[in-house]
C-alpha cells in the first residue's frame, strides 16, 4: 500500500509506516500535477500538511484514494466532510502540536513585550544608543491578563505556561466547561487550578493586556478580530495570531496598529500564505515568522507517529 507524503513526514512515521509493510513517498508533488500522479502511482494514502490542498476535485479524480492525514490541527485545506461522505477516511493530528504552539505563543509573548524582534532585526546596522533608547519601553508579563480566545488542547497548554510566568488567565470558549489546567514546574513537581471560559468574547476583550488567539475563521469565512473587536479593546493591548491566517482582519490591523490602540502584534500565519503582506512584514510593531507554530522536532516526531497509527488501525500490517 503506497502512502505519499506530500508534504513531509518525520522519520518516526516513515519508520513505523514502512515496519508495517507500507511504501512511503516524500518527493513533492506539485498541486497542479497531484491527481495525476496518485493515478498514475496507484496511491491510497495522501498525507498533507499546510502546503498541498485536497478538495471535491481531488476527491472525484482518484477513486484509489482511502486515507487523506492532516499533519496538525487544521483542517481548512482539506474539503473534510465531503471527502467522508464519500467513504474516505479523513483524520487530523489535534493533540501532537499543542505543546509546541504554545510554547512558541509564549516566546512571541516576550518578543512583542520587549521588541525583541525588531531590536535583534535593527542590531547589525543600527546605532547601539538610538537602540537602546528606542526599544527599553518594554513591559512585563506577570500580574497582566492574558485572553486566550479558544480554549481547546493549544489554548490550555498556552493557560499553564502564562499561569506559570504569574499571568492572570481568562478564557473564551462554545463550551463553558470548567477545564483542569496543571502547571509544570519541573522537577517533578506541579498545581492545578480550574478555569471556566466564557461563551463571547466581549466579557473579555475591554480587560485584556494580552489576547493570543485559537479559532479558526468564523463559518462564513470572515475573521475573528476586525475593526469592531478592536474597538471594545483597551489601548496598548498586545496580541499574539498563531490560529490561522483570516482570523485577524489584516487592514484592520494596521488601522489599530497606527492608532495606538494596538501596541504590537505577533503573527504566524497570514492571509495570503505562503505571499505575506509587505506592508505586515516590515511593520516595526509586528513580529513575524513563517508559520512554525509546530514545527518542533518533537512535535513532528508526535505527528508522524499519529499519522502512521490511524493509517495502520485503519488497514493493517502487510
Amino acid at each position: 500500500m503506497k502512502v505519499l507524503a506530500n508534504d513531509g513526514i518525520s522519520q518516526e512515521g516513515i519508520d513505523a509506516l514502512e515496519g508495517a509493510g507500507y511504501t512511503v513517498l516524500t518527493e513533492k508533488i506539485e498541486q497542479d500535477q497531484l491527481i495525476k500522479e496518485i493515478n498514475a502511482q496507484n496511491i491510497e494514502v495522501l498525507l498533507v500538511r499546510s502546503a498541498t490542498t485536497v478538495r471535491k476535485e481531488v476527491f472525484d479524480a482518484c477513486p484509489g484514494l482511502k486515507f487523506v492525514g492532516r499533519g496538525g490541527v487544521g483542517m481548512d485545506n482539506i474539503d473534510v466532510q465531503y471527502g467522508r461522505d464519500n467513504g474516505r477516511i479523513v483524520a487530523n493530528t489535534p493533540a501532537a502540536s499543542s505543546q509546541s504552539v504554545a510554547e512558541m505563543v509564549m516566546g512571541q509573548l516576550f518578543s512583542i513585550s520587549r521588541s525583541l524582534y525588531h531590536s535583534a532585526k535593527h542590531m547589525e546596522d543600527g546605532d547601539f544608543k538610538t537602540l537602546k533608547k528606542k526599544y527599553g519601553k518594554g513591559v512585563e508579563l506577570r500580574g497582566k491578563t492574558l485572553a486566550i480566545i479558544g480554549f481547546g488542547r493549544i489554548g490550555q497548554n498556552l493557560a499553564a505556561y502564562a499561569l506559570g510566568a504569574g499571568m492572570n488567565v481568562e478564557a473564551v470558549d462554545m463550551y463553558p466547561d470548567a477545564r483542569e489546567i496543571y502547571v509544570g514546574m519541573g522537577n517533578g513537581l506541579s498545581a492545578k487550578t480550574r478555569i471556566i471560559p466564557r461563551t463571547s468574547m466581549d466579557d473579555v476583550l475591554a480587560n485584556a493586556d494580552y489576547i493570543s488567539l485559537h479559532v479558526p475563521k468564523q463559518p462564513d469565512g470572515s475573521a475573528v478580530i476586525g475593526a469592531k473587536e478592536f474597538a471594545k479593546m483597551k489601548d496598548g493591548v498586545r496580541i499574539v495570531n498563531a490560529a490561522r491566517g483570516g482570523v485577524v482582519d489584516e487592514d484592520a490591523l494596521l488601522e489599530a496598529l497606527d492608532s495606538g490602540k494596538v501596541a504590537a502584534i505577533a503573527l504566524d500565519v497570514f492571509e495570503n500564505e505562503p505571499n505575506p503582506r509587505a506592508d505586515l512584514l516590515s511593520h516595526e510593531k509586528i513580529a513575524t515568522t513563517p508559520h512554525i507554530g509546530a514545527a518542533t522536532v518533537e512535535a513532528q516526531g508526535r505527528i508522524g507517529r499519529e499519522l502512521a497509527d490511524a493509517i495502520i488501525a485503519n488497514f493493517g500490517t502487510f
